[in-house]
């Protein structure tokens, strides 16, 4: 039986840095540039609880994640479980599907970190920013973060576990700082002033929030891509994934709270930077320029963890010979995937040329089917399946997170417009016949034979310890 952990990979993640890997990921820019967004979608302070309804639909999601995560602790999270699931039917289609989408969602998400720190950037220097979005020198300001980011992760995994822990200790400060700001000077008349119609319009505003709120949640996985270089995985990405979203959640509540209690929701939904407002209005001018650092700093962060955690999907895809097979590379000396970094280091780059609103929308309907939803399916398949799957986390009451994960997914991905559904569903038609092409030429099913493949069931590896 092989070995479930891919030759050359170190386990040197524990518990604190594998959940910090993903609340550094999840709180990077994007609270702070979606609060107004959030606001106008629901129209009101309501939107309060629109971070809440998310959390749900994450939280169920997330305990998808801790089985399969701790079940199949390998490189790649998504693209394994695809693989040793769907493998009894139709061969390789859904994990090259998978890494299809995935290498495209996964820098895009990153693209939008990019965009939101040149976004508080032109707070400190006005001439980054053009009404709503980048000038010509913010685009170019965008490009150099995301290269940036590229040379801060040339570096061995332990290395970067310390980076990661130096940049989640600035975003907890910076996040904590807003959040006092806004309750030194918190105004209850302000925060819970509702509108008469404020039921009415949260519903019916509810679908778009949501696709607001969950991408802001978006990250609470990456312990799971990081899976091969965790130690004892089968206790720590299941408490990782749970533990991020907790802390995340109370402090996405508290921040939406706290600044609706010092700029009135009218006022708020209008703003680039209210983070930055709030500051302003709190302590003065100057303070709010140190932390606009900050928020920066915190945005930078957020790219880095997500390009970490992303540059390991193609990898397994490549040593099964579904990708390019200069992914499945390590670097000799410093052993991270050097192609997968390059690769969505570039396509982050490029997408950090379009709108927020854009990009927010593309990748959201990018990952939901051939991610979120056929994840849940996996899990459902892999317990029938393979019934002797090592599992040392199994979902609690399971199915009834799954259930509640697939209908908030299906909700989400209608809610996020007729322009991204169809893109979506272009892009994946567009990897099917890729996958046809490749299939053929390499006479596997429907032109040849399956191979049938169970990697993860036998003899578990011992927990805790590093990789051979």
């Amino acid at each position: 039986m092989s070995s479930p952990t891919a030759p050359g990979f170190e386990r040197r993640l524990g518990l604190f840095q594998a959940t910090t890997v993903n609340m550094t990921q999840m709180c990077g820019i994007g609270p702070f540039v979606t609060i107004p967004a959030m606001v106008s979608a629901l129209q009101g302070p309501q939107a309060m609880f629109g971070w809440l309804i998310g959390a749900i639909i994450v939280v169920a999601d997330g305990l998808v994640w801790a089985e399969l995560g701790a079940s199949m602790p390998g490189a790649g999270g998504t693209y394994l479980y695809l693989r040793e699931a769907f493998q009894y039917r139709t061969g390789r289609l859904m994990p090259f599907l998978f890494v299809w989408s995935a290498v495209l969602f996964i820098p895009l998400i990153m693209s939008t970190g990019a965009i939101g720190l040149v976004q508080y950037a032109g707070y400190l220097w006005p001439a980054l920013v053009h009404g709503n979005g980048l000038s010509g020198l913010g685009h170019v300001f965008a490009v150099g973060v995301v290269v940036l980011v590229v040379l801060a992760l040339y570096r061995r995994i332990d290395d970067v576990g310390k980076l990661t822990s130096i940049f989640f200790v600035v975003m907890l400060v910076t996040v904590l700082g807003v959040i006092v700001a806004a309750f030194t000077h918190f105004h209850g008349s302000v925060a819970f002033g509702f509108p008469h119609d404020a039921g009415s319009k949260f519903f019916s505003g509810l679908g778009a929030g949501l696709v607001i709120a969950v991408y802001d949640y978006l990250g609470y996985n990456t312990s799971a891509y990081l899976g091969a270089e965790v130690r004892d995985p089968g206790r720590v990405i299941p408490r990782s994934i749970v533990y991020a979203i907790l802390g995340i959640m109370g402090l996405y509540f508290l921040l939406q709270v706290g600044v609706l209690g010092v700029v009135p929701w009218q006022e708020a939904k209008n703003s680039s930077s209210v983070a930055s407002l709030v500051l302003e209005r709190a302590w003065g001018k100057g303070v709010a320029q140190v932390f606009t650092v900050g928020i920066i700093i915190t945005a930078f962060a957020s790219v880095f963890a997500g390009l970490l955690g992303g540059s390991r999907v193609p990898y397994n895809a490549a040593r099964d010979k579904v990708f390019l097979p200069w992914f499945g590379r390590l670097h000799p000396r410093l052993h991270f995937p050097t192609a997968g970094l390059y690769a969505m280091g570039i396509i982050t780059a490029i997408g950090s040329l379009f709108t927020l609103t854009d990009v927010i929308s593309m990748l959201t309907t990018a990952f939901v089917l051939v991610q979120s939803i056929a994840q849940i399916v996996a899990l459902t398949v892999l317990r029938r399946r393979q019934p002797d799957l090592p599992r040392p986390y199994k979902m609690w009451l399971y199915p009834l997170p799954s259930i509640v994960a697939l209908a908030g997914w299906v909700y989400i991905y209608q809610a996020a417009g007729a322009k991204p559904i169809l893109l979506s569903l272009a892009w994946l038609a567009l990897g099917v016949i890729a996958y046809l092409l490749w299939a053929r030429a390499e006479r596997t099913w429907p032109f040849g034979p399956k191979e049938i493949r169970e990697s993860f069931v036998g003899p578990a590896e011992p927990q805790g310890q590093a990789a051979a």
